[in-house]
C-alpha cells in the first residue's frame, strides 16, 4: 500500500515538481497551495507524512508544525527551505519536525529523508496499537478527579519539562508515567523505568550511569547505564527518595547540565532525556529532616501531578471493578465474570488502603476462588481473611453479613423457595447455598412474627 504524502508549497511551479517526483518514487501526493488548505486536508484524508514549504504567506510553515504536532502527533512533518533561511527550519526543528531539506530538492537527499519519515510513521502507529492492545496507556475512572488527571496529562505531555509524581502505593504512579511518555514526541524513542527503592544502593550509581570494565570488582564488562539507553526518551525514577544524599548531588548535575560520566571513565557524556520522577513520601518534610536536598526537589518538581487515593474517586470502582473481573475471568475462566450490584456497593465501600493495586488483587483472588459464575458479596471474603478486604478490621463485617443474608434471602424470594434456581440465580452451587443460609441463618419462608 502506497505511503501517502501531503504536500504544501504555495509556488505551482515547485508543487508541480514535487509531486512528480513523489509519484515517480511511488509515494501517493496529495498537493495544496496553502497551510491552512493543507490542515483541512489532514481533517479528512488519511497521511503518512506532511512534506511542508517552510515560507508561504497567511500560515507559514513553522505554524503547519506547530499545528500538526498538536492535532496529529503521530504524522512527522518534513519542512523545505531556501539555503537562506535555516535559521527558520532550524525553529522549526525545535517546535517538532520530523527534519529539513533545502531547495532547489535533491532527490537523492529528500526520498532517503522521506523513507525515514514514513518508517517513523510505521512506528509510531504500531507503538500506538500495541500500547491499545495491552492497556498500556488506559487509565479508567470518569469521576472529577480522573478527568482533571487526565487533563493534566494531556497538557503537560507536549513539554519536555521535569514531572515529579506524587501519590500513595498502589494509585498508578508508572502508569501515568507511561501515559505522559506515550502521548509525547518522545514516544517513538525509550520509556526506561528504575524502581529506585529495589536497587541496592551500591549498584544504583553504575545502574543509572553504567560503568567501565574494572570499574570495581565484579565490573567485568563495560555497562551502558539507564541515562544512555533512554537517551531521546523519557527516564522514570520511581520512588526518587530513596536514593543517597551524595547520588541525589550527581542526579542534579545530571538535571541542570544534562551530562554525566561512567564509573571509571573520566569522559564527559551528553544525554537527551526526559525525566520523570515519583515517590509516596512527603518530600517537604524529608527535606527538613536534612533527607532529600531541596535544590534537587525544586529541579524535579518543575510539574507536580497528584494522583488521588483510590478513597477519593470512589465512583470509580464500579469501572474498575469490571474492568479487572472481566481481564482476570478472562484468563482464568475464558470468560469475562459480572459483578452482582451488591458486590460493587460493598466494593465501594471499602478503605481500599493499597489503592487500585489492593482492588486489583482482590478482584483477581475473588474470580479464581468464586464458586459461580457472578461475584458476589460473599466471594470478597477469604479463608485466611479475618475481615473482608479493603477494609480496617470491624467496620463492614456486619454489613458483609447483612448483605449476604439480604442477597440469599431476595433469590429465595424470587424463586418461591426453589433453592436449585437461587442458587442458579446468585451465581454459585446449591451447596453454597445451604451453607450460607445455615451461616446466616437464612430460611424459607422466613419466619412468622
Amino acid at each position: 500500500m502506497k505511503a501517502i504524502v501531503l504536500l504544501i508549497d504555495d509556488d505551482p511551479v515547485d508543487l508541480a515538481a514535487g509531486r512528480i517526483l513523489l509519484e515517480s518514487s511511488d509515494y501517493g501526493v496529495l498537493a495544496v497551495r496553502s497551510g491552512q488548505e493543507g490542515l483541512d486536508r489532514l481533517r479528512t484524508d488519511p497521511v503518512d507524512v506532511v512534506v511542508s514549504d517552510l515560507c508561504m504567506p497567511g500560515l507559514s510553515g513553522e505554524a503547519v508544525v506547530e499545528a500538526v504536532r498538536r492535532n496529529h502527533p503521530d504524522i512527522p512533518v518534513i519542512v523545505v527551505t531556501g539555503h537562506g533561511d535555516i535559521p527558520s527550519a532550524v525553529r522549526a526543528m525545535k517546535l517538532g519536525a520530523f527534519d529539513f531539506i533545502t531547495k532547489p530538492v535533491d532527490p537523492e537527499v529528500f526520498i532517503p529523508c522521506l523513507e525515514r519519515a514514513v518508517e517513523h510513521a510505521c512506528l509510531r502507529r504500531e507503538n500506538a496499537s500495541l500500547r491499545a492492545e495491552l492497556g498500556i496507556t488506559a487509565w479508567i475512572g470518569t469521576s472529577p478527579s480522573s478527568r482533571d488527571l487526565l487533563d493534566l496529562v494531556g497538557r503537560v505531555s507536549e513539554t519536555d519539562s521535569t514531572i515529579l509524581i506524587e501519590g500513595e502505593t498502589g494509585t498508578g504512579k508508572e502508569l501515568v508515567a507511561r501515559m505522559i511518555h506515550y502521548r509525547s514526541r518522545r514516544a517513538a524513542k525509550p520509556l526506561i523505568a528504575v524502581n529506585c527503592a529495589a536497587l541496592n544502593p551500591n549498584v544504583i550509581e553504575s545502574e543509572l550511569f553504567g560503568h567501565e570494565k574494572g570499574a570495581f570488582t565484579g565490573a567485568v564488562n563495560r555497562r551502558y547505564g539507564r541515562f544512555e539507553e533512554a537517551d531521546g526518551g523519557t527516564l522514570f525514577l520511581d520512588e526518587i527518595s530513596e536514593i543517597s544524599l551524595d547520588l541525589q548531588a550527581k542526579l542534579l548535575r545530571v538535571l541542570q547540565e544534562g551530562t554525566f560520566e561512567r564509573l571509571g571513565n573520566n569522559t564527559t557524556f551528553r544525554t537527551d532525556v526526559r525525566i520523570i520522577a515519583s515517590t509516596n513520601r512527603p518530600l517537604a518534610q524529608w527535606i527538613r529532616d536534612g533527607r532529600f536536598r531541596e535544590d534537587l526537589y525544586y529541579r524535579l518538581n518543575v510539574i507536580p501531578v497528584r494522583i488521588p487515593p483510590l478513597r477519593e474517586r470512589r465512583e470509580d470502582i464500579p469501572l474498575l471493578a469490571a474492568h479487572f473481573a472481566a481481564r482476570y475471568g478472562m484468563r482464568y475462566r475464558n470468560v469475562p465474570l459480572p459483578l452482582a450490584p451488591d458486590a460493587v456497593h460493598l466494593l465501594q465501600a471499602g478503605e481500599w488502603k493499597g489503592n487500585v493495586r489492593e482492588l486489583q488483587h482482590a478482584i483477581e483472588r475473588a474470580v479464581v476462588l468464586a464458586a459461580g459464575s457472578i461475584l458476589t458479596p460473599v466471594d470478597f471474603r477469604f479463608p485466611a481473611d479475618p475481615e473482608p478486604v479493603g477494609t480496617p478490621a470491624g467496620t463492614l463485617q456486619a454489613a458483609l453479613d447483612r448483605t449476604t443474608a439480604e442477597s440469599i434471602a431476595a433469590a429465595l424470594t424470587r424463586t418461591q423457595g426453589h433453592k436449585q434456581h437461587a442458587a442458579e440465580w446468585l451465581g454459585i452451587d446449591r451447596a453454597t447455598l445451604y451453607r450460607l443460609m445455615k451461616r446466616h441463618g437464612v430460611d424459607y419462608p422466613p419466619p412468622g412474627p
